[in-house]
């Protein structure tokens, strides 16, 4: 299987959640061999810190890390992954952009994986970053 239909069946798993179809999850690219993935998120108003602000709150920003790196995970265990833990630094304001995370999986052990996710905006700058911890184990 080619990373073409890897890349689809993630989409068709995001498309199957109703919180993921809300946020507008786009998995762009995916890459089993390198452990990474490509998800998009467009801005949205309902997404905006305050009212006609154009900023985007943190809480949308912090689960596109969440799930790109569970993504990423997924795509290197082969299975869906539960979140352990996750942080996120936020290094400026994201204002009327979509944002592009890229997740690289930096460690899939026998019972905990590790990936890294750097988020960028639209003018390509890198607006905030994070570590995700998942348990390996399937179900």
């Amino acid at each position: 299987m080619g990373d073409f239909d890897i890349r689809e069946q993630i989409q068709a798993s995001l498309d199957a959640s109703p919180f993921a179809v809300f946020c507008g999850f786009r998995a762009e690219e995916a890459d089993k061999a390198a452990g990474r993935l490509v998800l998009r998120m467009p801005m949205r108003p309902d997404m905006e810190r305050l009212a006609d602000s154009g900023q985007m709150h943190g809480g949308p920003i912090a689960c596109l890390i969440d799930t790109a790196g569970c993504y990423a995970a997924t795509l290197v265990l082969g299975h869906g992954v539960p979140t352990i833990n996750f942080r996120t630094d936020y290094l400026r304001p994201v204002i009327d952009s979509g944002l592009t995370a890229v997740a690289v999986v930096r460690r899939a052990g026998r019972t905990v994986t590790v990936a890294d996710v750097d988020v960028f905006d639209d003018r390509e700058r890198l607006v905030a970053t994070g570590r995700a911890t998942f348990g390996s184990r399937a179900g």
